[in-house]
């Protein structure tokens, strides 16, 4: 089987990540995590691309002057590596309109809402104080609107009487790490 070339793009835990490792690490799954790129020093994502013996590379977005400087270095790195997609993974920035356009169709994002519902970075919050009865995660394509990419994949997560931001988010993380491989599958698969 063919194992496609992907980059995963964290700022911080990496638990999607780790979730795209072990499907990874199948036989059977089309893709390889070839490469993690993180826009923090202190991401644990870092610590897991090691740990599973896979290169990764900080780039700290505060050395460059404009979102432009950064995504050109960030797009150099994954050429020199043979990217063929970029799986985004809680990665905390808003990428420019050239380097989306660059990876577009292959490039994914996964978000902890319903999309097109509680867009943007609070969306586990805003689903709470809206009072929604069920609430979930989305992964869909990049474009340069953000999280308004062509939907590839959803799952649904209930929202319990006594849920917190964080109770809530872990369950919604719960079905993430299914739903990520899953998708990344997907997109592979029709390519």
């Amino acid at each position: 089987m063919i194992k496609h070339r992907v980059a995963v793009l964290i700022s911080g835990n990496g638990s999607n990540l780790q979730a795209l490792i072990d499907a990874a690490n199948q036989p059977d799954y089309p893709a390889q995590i070839m490469l993690i790129i993180s826009n923090k020093t202190d991401a644990y994502g870092v610590t897991r691309a090691k740990n599973a013996g896979i290169a990764a590379h900080v780039i700290n977005h505060k050395d460059y002057s404009t979102r432009e400087e950064f995504d050109n270095t960030l797009n150099k790195i994954l050429k020199q590596y043979s990217i063929e997609f970029v799986c985004l993974a809680g990665f905390m920035r808003i990428l420019s309109d050239g380097f989306v356009n660059e990876w577009r169709g292959r490039m994914l994002n996964i978000h902890p809402s319903l999309l097109p519902d509680f867009k943007g970075a609070h969306a586990v919050r805003d689903a709470l104080a809206a009072g929604v009865k069920e609430v979930g995660c989305t992964v869909h394509l990049v474009t340069e609107e953000m999280d308004a990419g062509e939907i590839i994949a959803q799952a649904r997560v209930p929202v319990f009487a006594d849920d917190t931001v964080e109770k809530l988010h872990n369950r919604i993380h719960e079905q993430e790490h299914k739903l990520y491989p899953h998708a990344l599958k997907i997109l592979i698969n029709n390519k």
